[in-house]
């Protein structure tokens, strides 16, 4: 399974200011969808995403693509836990980790997916057993 963090679905959806890297990650995203394995959207994902659209009838029909193009996968007990050890583990290694990014990857490293992101900020969980997939088929 291959998860999207909030950077990839942000690019692919970009329409103003779209550059080569943002058309870079669109192809590889449909790329993954024509390929073997699952790709989801975890829930805190749908909500960040949606969180950015403030005309109704827009997040109405976003979330329709949304929900008929991924399966979304929404956090367990199990996922909230590791995620608060995460936050705590990064503290100490002096990592500044949001609770969102926190709980990304931690659905990610319960699930064994890979995550698909252009954040870098994830790149200093390597420690954590987190798998990003890499930018570059």
């Amino acid at each position: 399974m291959i998860l999207l963090d909030t950077s990839v679905v942000s690019a692919v959806l970009r329409r103003r200011s779209r550059g080569e890297p943002e058309e870079a990650v669109s192809r590889r995203v449909a790329a993954l969808l024509q390929g073997d394995q699952q790709v989801g959207l975890p829930g805190i994902v749908l909500q960040e995403v949606l969180s950015g659209i403030a005309e109704r009838a827009q997040h109405e029909k976003l979330l329709a693509a949304l929900r008929a193009g991924f399966p979304i996968i929404l956090a367990t007990e199990g996922d909230h836990l590791l995620a608060a050890d995460l936050v705590s583990l990064a503290a100490r290694r002096g990592i500044a980790l949001s609770t969102p990014d926190a709980l990304i990857a931690a659905q990610a490293i319960n699930r064994h997916a890979s995550l698909f992101t252009s954040d870098a900020d994830f790149s200093t969980l390597a420690w954590s057993g987190l798998k990003l997939l890499p930018r570059d088929p």
